[in-house]
């Protein structure tokens, strides 16, 4: 699991957690939350990752929509650049 990926899971789970991470090394020093384990943040990144996928399939299917309803009133983007929006 890469570096980024894992301080990502673990802020996924555990919002806000105080942590250092060195190398695969978890030092952990939030006084509020448990420490997860792997399993926590192997299936964190799972979630964390297929939020993300969904979150960029969100904003493609609103552009989209937003591209017809521009189409249905006869504007096109450089119309709405040219207004300035």
């Amino acid at each position: 699991m890469k570096h980024l990926d894992k301080v990502n899971a673990i802020l996924f789970i555990r919002p806000g957690a105080q942590f250092r991470l060195s190398g695969d090394e978890l030092e952990w020093l939030d006084a509020e939350q448990t420490q997860p384990n792997e399993e926590e943040i192997e299936i964190g990144l799972i979630n964390y990752l297929e939020k993300i996928e969904n979150e960029k399939i969100e904003a493609e299917a609103k552009k989209a929509t937003a591209e017809a309803k521009l189409a249905a009133l006869g504007l096109t983007p450089d119309d709405l650049k040219a207004l300035g929006l």
